[in-house]
């Protein structure tokens, strides 16, 4: 490796993710630079520290005596993964709006090109303890997405992400997984399946080396990936306190969308969705062109109106329905009363009666005319049999 590329997978072993003092120090020496001064424990002259700092910097130190970026890309090598730097070609450029909190390389594994997979992305999150309705309702949109073209990015974790994960695979279409550990730890052990799935077809992505297990405060950190990632986030379900609504947080920061599954109001997992549509200004989405929709390109990709069902009793002409409505709900009727509850004529009353009998809507006893079972139902005879009405049209006077 270059000189560079061998600091930048050394500071991915001595600093947490996306620390800001240490993006300091890169912005203004660069890395290679940057690990001289862990060696040293001296700053540049005009890099200003507080003292918080100067004590990271001593920490770094420390952990700098165990780091072996050789040996880190050696075991990266045996399962085909890649350091990837910035200015590299695969290297995403929406990355740089996190600013001081950009990563300082990023590990991944498997065959997929990470900028090209991320140029049309949506982030799909949620919470770990996943109703049956939110993971059924995160693996249909993943789906959708999926097989409209848009790659979809997520956590790698139980309960939604996973959901996400598996319903992109089943599109047979790539899907990003940012994980909090190194690509070569299965974290859930549970989901070893899934990663291994998707480092065979997609890519596994974190910013810290192989062989890194997982702590609380990285899972908040590598959150702002995701959002930096994707075109907008979809938070499926969330609790008051959940990792999601992070995510949520960092593409609000990044001007990002973000966006908002509704759930019952009785359920734990949707307070969070519901908190982001009612305070914080988030869209709400209930299926997968609304998402489209929010993220896509502007006048193309917007998504279809919902129109009201088309029922039987919709389809007569306005003097037909007038007769219909001369009905009483119960007993029978004759034509001359039916004229008289109509306002029509009892020649218009007779032309009627067959179209409406014909149709299912009335029927004929000895005692007159009367609504049937079906004539009785707001939705029409169709409650019946699944034919529709071919008598429905208006008939020339």
């Amino acid at each position: 490796m270059s000189g560079e590329r061998t600091a930048r997978a050394t500071l991915t072993s001595v600093a947490e993710p996306g620390d800001a003092f240490l993006n300091r120090i890169i912005d203004h020496s660069g890395p290679e630079q940057a690990l001289e001064s862990i060696r040293t424990g001296r700053l540049p002259d005009d890099v200003p520290a507080d003292m918080k700092e100067i004590k990271r910097l001593e920490n770094w130190r420390i952990r700098l005596i165990a780091a072996e970026p050789d040996q880190d890309m050696a075991v990266c090598a045996q399962f085909r993964g890649r350091l990837v730097c910035p200015g590299d070609p695969e290297w995403p450029t929406t990355l740089d709006d996190l600013g001081s909190g950009r990563p300082y390389a990023l590990w991944l594994r498997g065959p997929g090109d990470l900028r090209y997979s991320c140029l049309r992305s949506v982030a799909v999150v949620g919470s770990r303890a996943a109703s049956p309705y939110g993971m059924r309702t995160a693996a249909d949109f993943a789906f959708e997405l999926a097989d409209a073209g848009w790659t979809v990015i997520s956590g790698g974790a139980l309960g939604i992400d996973a959901s996400a994960h598996r319903g992109a695979l089943a599109a047979d279409a790539p899907t990003v997984a940012v994980l909090a550990n190194g690509v070569d730890v299965p974290y859930p052990a549970s989901n070893e399946g899934l990663f291994a799935e998707i480092a065979r077809r997609s890519v596994l992505v974190s910013e810290s080396p192989p062989g890194t297990h997982p702590h609380r405060l990285r899972f908040l950190v590598r959150n702002r990936v995701i959002a930096a990632l994707s075109r907008g986030t979809v938070v499926v379900e969330a609790e008051a306190r959940s990792g999601a609504l992070n995510t949520a947080t960092w593409a609000s920061k990044l001007g990002r969308m973000v966006m908002a599954v509704p759930g019952p109001i009785t359920s734990r997992s949707s307070v969070g969705c519901h908190r982001l549509l009612r305070e914080d200004g988030a869209t709400l989405v209930t299926r997968t062109e609304e998402i489209i929709e929010a993220v896509g390109r502007l006048g193309t990709d917007l998504a279809p109106l919902r129109h009201s069902p088309v029922l039987p009793r919709d389809r007569l002409e306005p003097v037909t329905r007038a007769v219909l409505e001369a009905f009483p709900a119960r007993g029978a009727a004759g034509p001359a009363q039916l004229a008289v509850n109509a306002g029509v004529e009892l020649t218009t009353i007779n032309a009627k009666l067959g179209l409406l009998a014909a149709a299912g809507f009335v029927e004929r006893t000895s005692s007159g005319w009367r609504l049937t079972k079906a004539g009785k139902s707001p939705k029409g005879p169709a409650d019946d049999n699944d034919q529709p009405p071919a008598t429905l049209h208006k008939e020339p006077e």
